[in-house]
């Protein structure tokens, strides 16, 4: 099993530096260093935790080199003062016990420094284009309070002078030399993602008439004197490279591939020890931020990074959501050299440890929720929705337990099946208890539009498998039977209840509750759905059940295509995370959807990028009509009616109607159980709507608490 990643797993080498594999973790701004830019005990245990799980290399997020000049989070490294050196010392002596190589990525900000971070000029190549950001109507309006301050002074946008650029480039040199000294391994030059020597690259927003505009040998001036800069201070020896947006999606006159290409051979030329390939978009458009350098699709810059590496003579770093697999057939082949990981990582840090092992099943997968990314869009510390200990290494790592107890786990969602295996992990006896005949709660039927999820189902249920837990399916949990089982504690973790709201019209038998909906899908027994469907529909969903074939997500995705059970038109009431998941899924399948959504915003429950990604695609690509700020809605006889923001009354045709509202928390078993004298606790959306994200966090607090 090992050989089928041994070229990911082989050892590798840029410039001077030796690492161990092939196997990178991605240069992420986390917001995890102290308030002074120092590196204190967050990042430090953040990074540790990646070196013990066996990566390579380590590429220190956005360091700044000027900081707090240039910096683009409240809490970011910096590298500009001497004083900072200690902390990146300690940092790479942690990493280094674990066979990890450590590297800086020098950076500064540009004109995408942070609003009211520090009050000096921000630094442009020129003035920018005039341009219209759609941010705006994809964010939810805490987000929009937490990016942007009205109180914060107005920035003073300063074009850079000749002398400016020189300071830059020193700050660069400085920067590197400081890195050299803390015993940190190489720096990686930030030259992409629209910071400041990218502004400089693009010929969208750089629009001097000097030396340092116009061609693109002008265009990369900067570049070149920064990593001349560099060399001049710390040699030929300390390994230095670069990392370059292979193109600018989405931006008009951005950088293109070509561009790329040669700027690619200009740094070459100039000395540097390798080249990681990016992308950047035009910020201005939401639906772009998840097609770069945190890409959406698949592999999207792949082809880029083969394209330059034919360039070069140089090892090409790529990135953007490739699965080992493929990652090891494409270093087989020379595509580039070395893969460069952000979300996997995150998501599960062992990563490299088990391609070394042999064992990609037990790897914990990334769902692409951008939890972790949208995070820093508002400011805050990096987390992941799959792996709560993710920036809390410290507080939520499995220890053996001083007390073990026997604990029975209520509910085999998500959250259950989270809290049960670390519990065990931590060495108590666990039992979990489930009422319906599968593992999985609502993950099951949030696994069948959207297909990552399924992937966190299936790690789930195959930790739970070989796990110590003892797990009762078809079990309702009682009193009488947890005392029959002797349990010390109670985790509840039963999750929401989905009533139908009260909407007139709501019990015509064209109408599916969300849990109707759900039930239709799985070939799951509801007692409203023998006079909701046809004897046919009962038939091919029984047929379902009995072969199994609705027990699997991949399966019924599979099916839908070629039928479901749903009429052409269908107009879905509620506008957050499911209705829109429905809504593309749908979409998807042919049908003409309509969402029909009270609040505001489209969208709440999913994370910004996804749904700014999201919600373009459903209105551009997919025809989805989204109907914000509806009141008074009613189900009429096959169609909805409802009131828009301007006071105008509407109605849509509707073959069927999909309520993806009314879901609360339901505390009520945990309540019963208290009373009957049992330790109680709960956890997930039978406390309130948290989703998988929720569901696992408080299944990590429930675990390092008991």
């Amino acid at each position: 099993m090992a050989s089928k990643y041994s070229n990911l797993t082989q050892p590798g080498r840029i410039g001077s530096l030796e690492l161990k594999n092939r196997m990178a973790v991605a240069a992420m701004g986390v917001n995890l260093a102290e308030q002074d830019g120092s590196c204190g005990e967050r990042i430090l245990a953040y990074h540790e935790r990646q070196a013990r799980g066996g990566a390579g290399l380590i590429v220190l997020g956005a360091t700044g080199i000027a900081w707090p000049a240039g910096a683009v989070q409240p809490f970011q490294v910096a590298i500009s003062e001497d004083r900072h050196i200690p902390g990146l010392k300690a940092l790479a002596d942690a990493c280094h016990r674990y066979g990890a190589k450590v590297a800086a990525q020098i950076h500064h900000g540009g004109l995408v420094a942070a609003q009211g971070l520090n009050d000096r000029p921000v630094w442009m190549p020129s003035m920018p284009p005039q341009g219209r950001s759609d941010l705006g109507q994809y964010m939810l309006e805490e987000e929009m309070m937490a990016m942007y301050n009205p109180d914060a002074p107005k920035q003073d946008m300063h074009v850079m002078t000749h002398e400016d650029i020189a300071v830059l480039a020193g700050c660069y040199a400085d920067a590197a030399v400081r890195a050299r000294q803390a015993g940190i391994d190489g720096v990686e030059i930030h030259a992409g993602h629209g910071y400041i020597i990218s502004e400089f690259l693009s010929p969208a927003m750089n629009q001097r008439d000097d030396e340092y505009g116009g061609s693109l040998e002008n265009r990369a001036r900067l570049l070149l004197q920064v990593i001349a800069a560099v060399r001049a201070k710390v040699g030929t020896d300390y390994p230095v490279w670069v990392k370059l947006d292979s193109q600018e999606y989405g931006r008009e006159q951005g950088i293109t591939l070509e561009d790329a290409k040669a700027t690619a051979k200009l740094v070459d030329k100039a000395g540097v020890d390798a080249i990681a390939v990016s992308a950047y978009h035009d910020p201005n458009r939401g639906a772009t931020h998840a097609d770069s350098n945190i890409p959406h699709p698949p592999e999207q810059m792949v082809e880029n990074a083969m394209a330059m590496r034919r360039c070069v003579s140089i090892p090409v770093i790529g990135a953007g959501r490739i699965e080992p697999e493929s990652a090891d057939r494409h270093i087989a082949r020379g595509h580039f050299d070395f893969l460069s990981m952000g979300r996997k990582i995150l998501a599960d840090p062992d990563l490299p440890n088990k391609l070394h092992a042999g064992q990609p099943d037990k790897i914990r997968p990334c769902i692409y929720c951008y939890c972790c990314v949208s995070q820093i869009y508002v400011r805050q510390g990096v987390k992941c929705a799959v792996n709560p200990e993710t920036a809390r290494e410290r507080e939520y790592s499995i220890v053996p337990s001083d007390h073990p107890r026997h604990v029975a786990v209520i509910g085999g969602g998500p959250g259950g099946m989270e809290s049960a295996r670390r519990l065990s992990l931590r060495g108590h006896r666990v039992s979990l208890l489930e009422a319906s005949a599968r593992l999985g709660g609502t993950l099951q039927f949030a696994s069948i539009p959207y297909e990552p999820n399924q992937r966190l189902l299936k790690w789930l249920r195959q930790q739970v498998a070989q796990s110590s837990v003892e797990v009762k399916l078809n079990t309702v949990a009682t009193p009488e039977l947890l005392h029959t089982l002797q349990v010390d504690e109670v985790v509840v973790a039963t999750g929401a209840t989905r009533s139908m709201p009260d909407i007139p019209g709501n019990t015509q038998d064209f109408v599916f509750s969300g849990d109707e909906m759900r039930a239709l899908m799985m070939g799951e027994h509801h007692p409203e759905l023998q006079r909701k469907t046809t004897a046919f529909t009962r038939a091919i969903v029984g047929l379902g059940t009995a072969s199994g074939a609705t027990a699997i997500p991949a399966v019924v995705r599979l099916a839908s295509k070629a039928w479901m059970p749903l009429g052409q038109r269908v107009t879905i009431i509620g506008g957050e995370l499911v209705g829109l998941e429905l809504a593309e899924y749908l979409a998807e399948r042919g049908r003409r959807v309509t969402v029909v959504e009270p609040s505001g915003r489209a969208g709440r429950g999913l994370f910004l990028v996804r749904r700014m990604r999201l919600l373009d695609e459903l209105r551009h690509h997919l025809g989805v009509s989204i109907n914000v700020d509806a009141t008074d809605i009613r189900i009429e006889d096959h169609s909805v009616a409802y009131t828009n923001a301007r006071g105008q009354q509407r109605r849509v045709a509707a073959d069927h109607v999909i309520v993806a509202q009314g879901a609360t928390g339901n505390t009520a078993l945990a309540e019963t159980l208290s009373a009957a004298g049992f330790t109680v606790h709960t956890i997930g959306d039978c406390t309130g709507v948290g989703y998988i994200e929720g569901a696992m966090e408080d299944a990590a607090q429930l675990a390092a608490r008991l």
